[in-house]
């Protein structure tokens, strides 16, 4: 567990970079929706960089059968900072005048909620997989984004290098953690 001062120092310190990126664009951009987009973007790659190391520290703590709790307040921040990326790209929407297509959003949706609800639960969950269809949901909900990104889908974004590696790292963090898992899979059938 991250003793509360480190706590709030990391969740600060997170909350702090959203600021700057939201400023760095505040000052670099003349129009309101292009504030709120670039703003979006940048705070949806600070928010991989959260995923990543949150999904990290998960196996590290799962694989030496160590508590959550570290993990707990690592997830609790992510969920914060990603609530700030929403705020950030629901204005990019709303300001940009994009349209909303249902089907697409849905699972955005989903991913979104379980973000918020994890932190309150995850010393509540017992069965290990659970935890792996959180952290592997939200990673493919943002592969997919990444997908969308290169296939040039999302209007005003054109793809760029980022993209590329965001997807290949995704797509290798799932498969070495997820060969990781494999190769102790007797601590699923434990239980």
């Amino acid at each position: 567990m991250i003793n509360k001062a480190s706590f709030k120092q990391l969740l600060y310190f997170g909350v702090v970079i959203e600021i700057i990126i939201f400023l760095i664009f505040y000052y670099n951009k003349e129009d309101i929706g292009d504030l709120f987009r670039y703003s979006a973007r940048y705070s949806g790659r600070f928010s991989l960089v959260i995923y990543l190391y949150c999904f990290y520290l998960f196996k590290n703590a799962f694989l030496i059968n160590q508590n959550l709790n570290r993990v707990k307040d690592l997830v609790f921040i992510f969920g914060v900072l990603h609530l700030i990326h929403f705020g950030f790209l629901a204005l990019s929407v709303y300001l940009n005048d994009l349209p909303i297509i249902p089907v697409k959003v849905t699972g955005g949706a989903v991913a979104y909620l379980m973000i918020i609800i994890y932190p309150f639960l995850i010393n509540k969950i017992k069965n290990p997989i659970y935890h792996l269809i959180y952290f592997y949901y939200v990673g493919i909900v943002m592969l997919l984004t990444y997908v969308a990104r290169l296939k040039g889908d999302f209007e005003g974004a054109n793809p760029e290098i980022f993209h590329k590696v965001a997807f290949l790292v995704l797509i290798l963090t799932f498969l070495i953690f997820g060969f990781s898992f494999y190769k102790h899979k007797e601590k699923f059938k434990s239980l």
